[in-house]
Formats: structure tokens, sequence, C-alpha cells
């Protein structure tokens, strides 16, 4: 007993270790700011929680946006608009009211009726209130979503032009700029995107403000004698990694001070996207598209400060507690389990428990925190659950089956009539706990090969899942009979995956490759299974 208190102490141990150092704060680097020195200007739309540009009939109120700019006042002297219906209208007299300049948008799609009611409301705008406006940006990324041709876009920037006393540009991804030279000749000054993390090759966030100037310096080259604006950088603070890109309010801190701190000493005028998260975009850019702004969506207080140091775990004491909590669960089960058998009483037994319970532990804060974040409707919702689920119950049920010497069924008598199920309920449980760790680990699999693009990975909860199945699998050693089919498939649909998902990602993306880890240690422990139904 002693001994199985001690093993326990250290797990926990480990587990607060673990956390304490992911909580860690990474210091300042970077002097970006000056005291009292505000942002160039920042991008803001309104929309807060299920409010979504996309509803047509949705009308902002006054008072939402004004509590918002008021706030951005204290950080900003400029917002960067991209439209004027839905209540955006109401931006420029507010920020014309709290002295914030405005860089005032105007959509543009494929519909002409509604471009034109865009172009008209936007110019009445601007001739009401032109001290308060900095310039028009006629259309954003219309060239990159094909919906205008450059010709005509020309066209209508230089009939804003006609009718405003204020410069005019337009806004599009840097590759669009450069393929579309002749466009430059309509507007006052050339309006880039420049975002490391969505580029064909993305940049890592200690690679992106180097790039960014790089990719401006190449725009200006090609456009002599126009000045270039950086109408859209920043970072995302959460969300799945491309490449060598990781998200997190440490990387979108370090990413932004340095591009301020560069675009300062190079001279160059850069607006950051955005002032605040935007929940909308997750449906179509998954979770890292609802978080790039600069407040919290859902608080809306400021996710981390010029001066200070960033924490990515912040919450860290709170998951190291959950962590331990899981750990004594994953003890007791397998010391209540122990009375029923034998087995594992040797000297293996309690290391292999407290493998588990770190791993669980050490990994359960991740999965919490990633259902927290990466939940979208009630699908996401049940999605996220379903990975909590096996991620507790997999470590508890494989503790008790290892100290119970109990034998994990294969599917077809776990799921088959009463009279063929093993009559030992643990060894049932535990069997039921390995079917749902395959079906989660084949929903992230399959979902990661056939629509990869917006998908998080949910590696931590399957390495929690995974490993006391790889442990049963290791002390028990092969059984013998023949390969069941349901084993069989889904070992080799796992092990395909998993060399795509490395390939397709990169094996640059950590992220994917501890996920393709466990996609293969689950595929060579079906792969071992053998028997037959009774």
């Amino acid at each position: 007993m002693r001994r199985v208190v001690g093993l326990f102490a250290l797990a926990a141990v480990c587990i607060v270790a673990w956390w304490w150092w992911l909580g860690r704060p990474v210091p300042v680097t970077v002097n970006a700011l000056g005291p009292g020195e505000k942002l160039e200007c920042l991008s803001y739309a309104p929309f807060r929680g299920e409010q979504t540009p996309l509803d047509l009939s949705l009308h902002i109120e006054a008072w939402q946006i004004e509590e918002d700019l008021r706030q951005l006042a204290a950080v900003t002297g400029c917002v960067r608009t991209y439209s004027v219906h839905q209540g955006l209208d109401q931006v420029l007299p507010i920020a014309s009211k709290l002295g914030l300049k405005v860089l005032q948008g105007i959509w543009l799609g494929r519909d002409p009726d509604f471009n034109r009611r865009q172009i008209a409301t936007a110019i009445e705008l601007v001739n009401k209130y032109p001290e308060a406006v900095r310039a028009v940006i006629v259309g954003n990324e219309v060239l990159l979503r094909g919906e205008q041709s450059a010709a005509t876009l020309a066209g209508i920037i230089r009939e804003v032009k006609r009718q405003v006393p204020v410069p005019v540009t337009y806004a599009d991804v840097w590759e669009f700029w450069l393929r579309n030279r002749d466009l430059a000749s309509a507007v006052d000054f050339v309006t880039v995107h420049i975002l490391p993390y969505w580029e064909d090759f993305p940049i890592a966030a200690d690679q992106a403000a180097d790039h960014v100037m790089s990719i401006r310096r190449q725009v200006g080259t090609a456009f002599p004698g126009k000045e270039i604006l950086i109408g859209e950088v920043g970072w995302p603070s959460a969300g799945r990694m491309r490449e060598g890109a990781l998200p997190s309010p440490s990387a979108q801190a370090q990413v932004l001070r340095e591009v301020i701190a560069k675009a300062k000493q190079e001279n160059v005028r850069v607006n950051l996207i955005e002032a605040y998260d935007a929940p909308w975009k997750r449906r179509f850019e998954g979770t890292v598209g609802g978080h790039w702004g600069l407040f919290d969506g859902a608080t809306r207080e400021q996710k981390f400060y010029w001066d200070q140091p960033v924490s990515d775990q912040p919450n860290w004491p709170w998951q190291a507690a959950a962590g331990v909590l899981l750990a004594l669960a994953v003890f007791s089960s397998a010391f209540l389990a122990q009375g029923k058998g034998h087995a594992e009483s040797s000297s293996r037994l309690w290391p292999n428990v407290t493998l588990i319970a770190v791993v669980a532990g050490a990994t359960l804060g991740i999965t919490l925190q990633q259902g927290a974040t990466e939940s979208l409707g009630w699908g996401g919702l049940l999605r996220s659950l379903g990975f909590l689920a096996v991620a507790i119950l997999a470590p508890i049920a494989g503790a008790a089956a290892l100290a119970a010497d109990t034998e994990i069924p294969i599917f077809a008598r776990t799921l088959g009539r009463q009279a063929t199920r093993p009559k030992d309920s643990l060894s049932w449980l535990a069997g039921l706990a390995l079917i749902a760790v395959t079906l989660a680990a084949l929903h992230a699999a399959l979902g990661l090969v056939f629509d990869p693009r917006y998908r998080d990975f949910p590696a931590a909860a399957l390495t929690a899942a995974v490993l006391p199945f790889a442990v049963l699998a290791f002390v028990r050693g092969r059984s013998e009979g023949p390969r069941p089919l349901a084993e069989t498939a889904a070992a080799t649909t796992l092990a395909l995956s998993a060399v795509y998902i490395a390939f397709n990602e990169t094996f640059t993306n950590w992220q994917a490759l501890w996920l393709c880890a466990g996609l293969a240690a689950l595929a060579i422990i079906l792969a071992r299974v053998r028997g037959a139904p009774d």
C-alpha cells in the first residue's frame, strides 16, 4: 500500500510539474510600442456571438458599435471596416465623434445591385465625414474570390475616386496584386494582405515578421512610386498547425510585436487583423478562423499586453488539478480491480498504472481546453464530448483491466448477443472502451484524410485513450487464433491514414505527427488481436 501511495504521489508531482512548465509566461523579446503609443490601425467588425455577416437581415445596434469603438480607441487611432450594410454605416459617424480615423470599406461581390447600394452609401458617408476618413477601400479580396475582373474593378474604383475627397485603394492578397499590376493605375496607393499562417507554404511564427517585410519590399519593387499599406497582417491565437505555423497566444503576441517593430524601422504603415475574434468565421475556416482578434470574442478582454509576458496556459493550476484527479481515479480503479484477480500484483503492475495515470493526467487539460475552444454547434460539442469521454474512461478501464488480468474481447464478442458476451463485466466494459477509442480514432483519421484543411488534431485525447491498451498489449502479448475482420479493417484504415496525414501535413507539423503516432499505435494494437466469436 505504501508503494502505491508513493507512486501516486510521484504521478501527481509529474502532472503538476508538466502543467507548471506549460503555463510559464513567455517573456517579451521585442519592444513594439512605447509608453502611450497606439496601434496604426485595426480591422473592425462588430459581429458578436451568433451574429454573422451572412445574415443579411441582421442590423447591429449603434450602442454595440459605440461600446466596441470606445474600447478600441484606447489601443488604436484608426479602424478598418469592410462594408456599410447591417448597421456598419454607423461606424463612421460614431468614430468621428470619438476622434477615430476610419479606413472605410466597400464590400463588392457578384450582385451589381448590392454593389451599387454599397458604393452609394459609402460615398454619402465619406462626403459627410471626410475629416474622419483616411481612405476608402473599394473591395476586399474580390479578385481572390473571382467575383469581378480586374478591368471591371478598376472602373468601379475610378468611379468612386471621382466622387470622394479622400484617397482610394483596393485590398487583396499580395499575390493577386502581382498578377494584376495594371490595377495599380486606378488606386492612390496599394493595399496588400500578408498572412504568413495562410500562405500556400505556411511560415512559422519566428519567421513571420521577416516574411511580411520581405513580401512588402517585393510588392514595393513591383509598384515603384506607389505607397504600400499592409492592409491585413496577423496571427491566430488558437487552432490547428499548418506545417510549422502554430497558433497560440504567445505566438500571436510574438508575431504582432515583431511586425510592428519592423514596420516602424522600415517606415511601413500596418493594419492588424483584427480587433475582436470572429466566431462566425469558424464555420468556414475551422477553429483557427475565429481566433485572430486582439480581444477575446466572448469576454471582450484584451488577450495580451505589449509589455507583459504571455502564458499559453494561464489556467494551468486548474488543468493540473483535473489531471491529478484523473490520475487518482486511474489508481483507484486498479486498486479496486486487483482484488478480483492476482495478476500484476507483481512489481510490474503499479509502474504501468503510474505510466497510464501520468499520461492521462498530463493530457486531460489539453483535451478539456481543445473541447472548449474547438466545439462548434451540436456536432462539434458531441465530437468534443466523445474525445473527452474516451480520454477519461479508457485509462480508468485499462488500468482496471491490467490489475485484474482481464482479457480484452474482440469486437464481435463485445457487441454480440448476451450469450456470447464475456461473463466478466470488467472485460466487457474494457472491450466497449476499445471500440469507442477505435471509432473516435477513425473519425479523426478519415476527417483529416478527406477534408483536412480546417480540422483540428485531437492528439492529446487519443494519446490518453490508446496508451492503456498499448500497455495491455505489451504485458499480455499476442493471443492465438484467426484475425478478426473488424479489427483488421480498422487497423489497416488507421495505418494508411497515419501515413497519408503525416505526408500531407508535412513533417514540420508536430501536432499532426503526434496524432499519427497515436493512430499507428492503435493500428498495431488492433493488428495483434486474435480470436473468433464464440
